[in-house]
């Protein structure tokens, strides 16, 4: 299965402090649940420990949602939220 990004998700991602790396982890590796519009979600926690626009958070939770075409998962936005 080849994963791809949409541009809105690549924007998404710098405006929310994710990487690819931790949106691919996400998939690989993170906890799988349903979402609307016939998509699937992706979400993982990890450890943050650093500051985001002047608050310190410990944990960073990724969410990457997807849609399957043919052989392809496109991920077509990335949620993040700090805790």
């Amino acid at each position: 299965m080849n994963i791809k990004f949409i541009e809105h998700a690549e924007i998404r991602m710098k405006e929310r402090g994710a990487s690819t790396k931790e949106a691919l982890l996400a998939i690989e590796r993170g906890e799988k649940f349903t979402a609307k519009f016939d998509r699937v979600g992706y979400r993982r926690n990890f450890s943050f420990g650093k500051t985001w626009k002047g608050k310190y958070y410990n944990t960073k939770q990724v969410e990457a949602y997807t849609v399957q075409e043919g052989d392809d998962l496109i991920i077509v936005t990335v949620i993040v939220k700090y805790f």
